[in-house]
């Protein structure tokens, strides 16, 4: 606990309570003090006249001092009960005294207030002693001429009161003073443990999703690194095959002018099936070859702004007069890593997303690509966002893992992504994925900085 600022808290508290009190009493002794003016009628009639002015007085007193006290300029936080409680007291003294007898029973008036004060004011105990000793001395002094033993008896019965009233008020005042600081003490270390807990609670909200987040990084590469093992003995068991049907092909076209001209064109357009055919097993191959070696390439710093170029002038017949390109990338940003395979990723990158938009309608939107650079958080990161399809909920934990695919049979083989996640980590970067269905799909690359 910060004690300096649970003291100030705890002091500001008891100056609204103090002022909230104050008001109540004013409140309460207005239509009282005035009320009184029945008993002075009654019982010193040749004076009420006086006294009720007396007691006018005294509220209107109460009255500016509590209008004062509202104000902002207001200079002692404590002024409001100074007056509330000296203000009526002078003016019971003060009727003690006019009335010319000591024994006057406006004494209990000087009771009342000084209960009054011990229950409404959450003053020190200092201060409720030197009003309880004013009281005290003050009506000693007007007490001082007694003229029977029968006044003097009514003296001592009213001081033996007034004392015992004293007391009690300065008793009780502390008392209430520290069942005050009690509660306050107990609300407030009640707080502090809730903000304590608060904040333990978002600490460990952020723990799990790093938890998460590290389990999903470890799964995938678990993943990747299986895919590794499994592509070098598919590598190894194709390779040859491959090899050999690149020679035959070669023999195959070379033998092609002896076919019959009437056969020749029929045999061409086989011969060239035959060639795509293995050219599209070779890139499968080359593709599966990255996890066998995948630090085979050494990394360098690499301006964004080629890789994207580069990227998109691959892809210019498919975009262009199509899709909107909107690029953000800032002036010779780059990242870390192998310029190729970057290059590689941006457009496998593009592509998905050229493929994604061929699928969606669009009503009055123009089919748009953003490509966003920015350094954050000591990363570089780069972010292709489309407004084709999205990805449904149901797919996007797989989007990385090999073989996955949701495109059709014969368009592709669910490498591209796993690809893609396998050169980012060799960078020790990050790929992350954020889409909303029906509205955009956005792929996150982010690349530490060099130190």
């Amino acid at each position: 606990m910060n004690a300096p600022e649970f003291q100030k808290v705890y002091d500001e508290q008891n100056r609204r309570d103090y002022n909230t009190n104050a008001t109540i009493a004013t409140a309460i002794q207005i239509p009282l003090n005035l009320f009184c003016t029945i008993m002075d009628y009654h019982m010193y009639h040749d004076k009420w006249v006086i006294f009720f002015q007396m007691r006018v007085v005294s509220v209107l007193l109460v009255i500016l001092a509590w209008a004062w006290h509202k104000t902002p300029s207001r200079v002692a936080p404590h002024g409001m009960g100074v007056t509330w409680i000296m203000s009526p007291l002078l003016m019971i003294l003060w009727l003690i005294y006019n009335t010319g007898e000591p024994g006057s029973p406006y004494y209990a008036g000087l009771n009342i207030i000084l209960l009054g004060m011990g229950l409404l004011t959450p003053w020190a105990k200092m201060q409720n002693v030197l009003v309880t000793v004013f009281v005290l001395v003050a009506y000693v002094l007007i007490s001082k001429n007694i003229k029977t033993p029968e006044e003097l008896k009514i003296i001592v019965n009213n001081m033996t009161f007034l004392v015992l009233t004293c007391v009690i008020v300065v008793s009780g005042s502390i008392a209430g003073a520290r069942l005050r600081y009690r509660e306050f003490k107990s609300q407030w270390d009640l707080k502090a443990a809730e903000t304590q807990l608060l904040g333990k609670n978002v600490e460990l909200e952020g723990t799990i999703e790093k938890l998460k987040a590290a389990e999903s990084q470890l799964v995938q590469q678990e993943k990747m690194a299986s895919l590794g093992v499994m592509s070098a003995g598919i590598i190894h068991e194709i390779n040859n095959p491959l090899n050999f049907a690149t020679t035959g092909l070669y023999t195959l076209r070379k033998k092609g002018k002896y076919v019959a001209p009437d056969q020749k064109a029929e045999f061409e357009d086989i011969v060239k099936d035959i060639e795509d055919g293995v050219s599209r097993v070779k890139n499968i191959v080359s593709d599966l070859r990255m996890f066998t070696h995948p630090g085979s390439d050494d990394l360098d710093e690499v301006e964004v702004t080629e890789a994207v170029t580069s990227a998109l002038r691959f892809l210019s017949n498919e975009w262009k007069d199509r899709v909107r390109i909107e690029q953000k990338l800032l002036e010779r940003q780059t990242v870390r890593a192998n310029k190729t395979k970057l290059i590689h990723v941006l457009t496998n990158l593009l592509q998905n997303s050229l493929d994604a938009m061929r699928e969606k309608s669009f009503n009055g939107e123009q089919p748009t690509i953003w490509i966003e650079g920015r350094v954050e958080n000591g990363a570089s990161i780069v972010t292709v966002r489309d407004n084709g399809p999205g990805i449904k909920s149901e797919h996007l934990g797989k989007v990385f893992d090999p073989f996955f695919t949701t495109k059709d049979v014969g368009t592709g083989m669910g490498l591209g992504l796993s690809i893609c996640y396998r050169i980012v980590q060799e960078s020790n970067g990050k790929i992350s994925v954020r889409t909303e269905p029906g509205k955009f799909c956005e792929f996150t690359l982010e690349f530490p900085l060099k130190e």
